[in-house]
């Protein structure tokens, strides 16, 4: 566990970094090897694609980060509709090459899904492989969670089963999910935020500590 890592905003000089770390934790999930099932272009198309995204949150959303930059969480603030990244379809295309219909039928799937009441939409949340299972994920989730029941707004995010035992546990309640043309299946799953204080366990104490204690 590190305990002196702490959670902040993250700056546009981290957008890079963030995005590999993105592509880093996305990598061994069945997602990726649908997205691009050539395995050696793999983790250079899943950082390229997410720097867009990563970006586009930088205009809107938000991200944070560990300090050590070993996990993000990457979201939009979608009160209202917001636009597609800049020069999306070209971007990707150029990024994805021959799997960037993979990407759109991925980004149509969930799009259609994604509810139209004001929420937040918890994008990407990444931990570094080698930081794993040190409750990293789990402080960021707590951190995450806490900052939207100050404003009472649900979240919303899409995950695969690897993932979705985590999320439960910080309130996430999993929906129908959607089935891949010949790929796995993602989940969407929404929390219902909790205003007023929240019980004082160790994550989220961690959380209101700026997340130094990432042993949840």
């Amino acid at each position: 566990m590190n305990a002196t890592a702490r959670i902040r905003a993250a700056r546009w000089a981290d957008k890079d970094k963030v995005a590999a770390l993105v592509a880093d934790a996305l990598h061994p999930d069945p997602l990726a090897a649908w997205l691009v099932p050539e395995a050696t272009h793999r983790r250079r198309i899943l950082t390229e694609v997410a720097v867009i995204w990563v970006e586009h949150a930088m205009f809107y959303g938000d991200t944070h980060v560990t300090d050590d930059l070993n996990a993000a969480a990457v979201g939009f603030h979608r009160y209202r509709s917001i636009p597609p990244p800049a020069n999306y379809r070209s971007r990707l295309t150029h990024a994805a090459g021959n799997h960037a219909e993979r990407f759109e039928i991925l980004d149509d799937l969930l799009s259609a899904r994604r509810p139209t009441e004001p929420h937040y939409h918890l994008a990407f949340l990444a931990v570094a492989p080698a930081a794993q299972r040190q409750g990293i994920g789990a402080a960021m989730l707590a951190h995450h969670r806490d900052r939207l029941d100050r404003i009472d707004l649900p979240s919303w995010t899409d995950t695969t089963c690897a993932r979705q035992d985590l999320y439960t546990r910080y309130g996430y309640t999993p929906q129908e999910a959607i089935r891949l043309p010949n790929g796995p299946a993602v989940t969407p799953m929404r929390r219902t935020p909790t205003p007023g204080p929240q019980p004082l366990d160790s994550v989220s104490a961690a959380g209101r500590s700026q997340a130094r204690g990432l042993g949840g």
